[in-house]
Formats: C-alpha cells, structure tokens, sequence
C-alpha cells in the first residue's frame, strides 16, 4: 500500500489577513482531498533574528529554527504561497529557508531538510502580475538547494478583490486549479517514494 505523503504548507507573510495564507489554505485542502496528510503552519509562530553566521557561532540555531527544521525534516513535501515585495520574495521567507538549512552537527549532511523535497509555488498580489516575479526567485532558489519544484504554478492578480470573506476564490476555475496543484503534489510524491 502506498505511503500517505505528509506535505508542510506555509506562506511567506505573517500578516494576520494575508492573501498568500488564504492562497496556500486553498491548495492544502487540494493536497488534503489528494490523499496527504497536511500541516499548515504560520512562520508568526517561529519568529527568527536575521540570519548572522557571527550570532550562530556564539549562540548556535535557534530553538524557532530547530522547530521548524524538525518540521521540515518530517515532511515530504512543501506548499509555499509567496508574496511579491518589490519583485522579489520576502524577507521572512528566505531568512525562514536560510535558518532550516543550517547544519547541527558536523556529520549532518548538507541541506539535510531539503533532500528529497517535492514543492509547489503559488502566489496571490493585488499587482497585475499575480507576484510571479517572486516566483522566479523562490523556484531557484529552492532548485539550488536540492528541492524539486514541480513545474505548475499559480499566480493570483488583483488577488485583494479575489477572495471571498470564508477565504475561498471567487472564480471556482481558479479556486479548483489552486486545490488542484495541491492534489497534483501529493500524487507526486506517491508516485515517487513507492
């Protein structure tokens, strides 16, 4: 019998009303409603200093980051709705990414929480272009550290008028293609760990 994929879901805000939490939510039922066992968390609830390699020597990884690696590590796969600031991703985001990727120990592999990762990436912007040009950014940076990001991806324009009040898509082809990517995910990591 397969394995029933595990998929960590997460967007790159912590603003309370995010658009990109709304985002991710949807595409977490997708991936739920797909066979996976799914954990939504809120990066508000891990708040990290920037990373300074001069604080890790004195003071280690952070017990915020230690948390959310072991998150990492207990998963298969990642949801990630990423917002666009100023045409790239945000700060929280790649300092969350920065901090789990740091080794404990010396005999703990490169990336370790990286190895063997299935991602997909959305993003919802009240700008034109949905935040796709975060998405550029995000997806390479995840290709560099050894994730497989799956090529389909979403991208919500005007995404401030897009949502209904129970945080679902006004317009159900999207709202359905936004759950979709996240059955196509868990299907993807069945196929590939069995």
């Amino acid at each position: 019998m397969p394995t029933k994929p595990r998929i960590l879901a997460f967007a790159g805000s912590t603003r309370t009303d995010s658009l990109n939490k709304k985002l991710v939510r949807i595409a977490a039922g997708g991936a739920k409603a797909g066979g996976a066992d799914v954990t939504v968390i809120d990066l508000r609830d891990y708040p990290l200093a920037l990373y300074d390699g001069d604080n890790e020597a004195r003071e280690g990884v952070p017990a915020n980051a230690k948390k959310l690696k072991q998150l990492f590590l207990a998963h298969d796969g990642l949801l990630i709705a990423s917002p666009e600031y100023n045409s790239g991703l945000t700060a929280v985001l790649k300092n969350s990414l920065d901090w789990v990727s740091r080794s404990e120990s010396d005999d703990e592999p490169e990336l370790a929480c990286y190895r063997d990762k299935v991602a997909v990436i959305m993003s919802a912007s009240p700008g034109g272009l949905g935040g796709i040009r975060g998405l550029v950014q995000l997806r390479s940076i995840l290709g560099n550290i050894r994730v497989l990001v799956l090529p389909d991806q979403i991208a919500i324009p005007a995404a401030h008028t897009a949502f209904n009040p129970d945080g679902t898509l006004k317009d159900a082809k999207r709202q359905a293609a936004v759950e979709k990517l996240g059955a196509t995910l868990a299907r993807t990591i069945v196929k590939l760990k069995n």
